[in-house]
């Protein structure tokens, strides 16, 4: 499967079926290679992977995440293999561990160690058919390691350059190393930093990001009240669409092989959403 230089993350909880045909042909359109998208809780993943494949015509289309406590990993494995079998070999499974709240308290399943619990994972999927593509929504220098070890790469979010540097090091030179990064085409900075707060507001209370966040050498102070500035640029590109290339080309340089892009917008500016992916699609 060959995976290009751009990609696309948009939540599918934002739209319905008709909302993510235009956003498919927007992003197709424009000469993205791949449509990532998040386990919804309104959305099924697996069902969505096939509604996404069905509606465009040669999207490689990535789970990002699939929730590993939402199905075993032999469901895992048979979906990723009848996906490609179907849609002709354009689907990718990323996963995660995801966060206690998602797993406890809205599954009701018991959140064991990260690490131990998507080895056995990984274990699981490979057992019969090495070598599917998936890779995994790796944070730490352990699950990095870990991704390398049974995946094809990473699919990294809410991260730097810096941490991408440190990622692509970790996984070596063959591997998938696909990073998520927010922009806004925004520049003034009041209302580009009040959109980047309002879009980071959910995972700022996750300890699996503050963690992370804490390891690439943002502070605490950094991480209260919505985010310093200097976190919330960082966190979320903004400026014109020059300053948000150059941006999105540091993630490249430091060693991504593919940068999924996440437009931040108003809630319900879906085009000044197609305006940013088209800005930003020769990046």
């Amino acid at each position: 499967m060959k995976l290009g230089r751009l990609g696309v993350w948009y939540s599918v909880d934002k739209l319905d079926g008709a909302g993510l045909r235009a956003l498919l042909r927007t992003i197709e359109g424009n000469g993205y290679s791949a449509y990532w998208y998040p386990e919804s809780r309104g959305f099924e993943s697996m069902s969505m992977a096939s509604y996404l494949l069905g509606a465009s015509e040669k999207l490689v289309i990535g789970s990002s995440i699939a929730n590993i406590y939402a199905r075993d990993a032999f469901t895992a494995r048979r979906a990723v293999i009848s996906l490609n079998a179907l849609y002709g070999d354009r689907f990718i499974l990323g996963l995660g561990v995801s966060h206690i709240p998602m797993v406890e308290g809205l599954r009701g399943h018991r959140y064991d160690k990260p690490l131990g619990a998507m080895r056995a994972y990984l274990e699981g999927i490979n057992k019969d058919n090495p070598g599917l593509p998936v890779v995994v929504a790796a944070l730490g220098p352990k699950m990095l390691a870990l991704s390398g070890e049974l995946s094809m790469g990473a699919v990294p979010y809410n991260v730097t350059p810096k941490h991408t540097a440190q990622a692509a090091k970790i996984l070596g030179p063959s591997k998938i190393l696909a990073v998520e990064q927010k922009v806004t085409i925004e520049t003034d900075p009041v209302r580009a930093r009040a959109l980047g707060r309002k879009e980071l507001a959910r995972y700022m209370v996750l300890p699996n990001y503050r963690n992370n966040w804490l390891r690439e050498g943002f502070t605490e102070e950094d991480l209260a009240n919505g985010g310093s500035d200097r976190f919330i640029d960082a966190m979320c590109l903004w400026g014109d669409a020059d300053t948000v290339k150059h941006g999105l080309r540091a993630h490249f340089t430091a060693g991504a092989t593919h940068v999924c892009v996440q437009p931040v917008h108003d809630e319900g500016d879906y085009a000044g959403r197609d305006r940013m992916l088209q800005a930003l699609a020769d990046t």
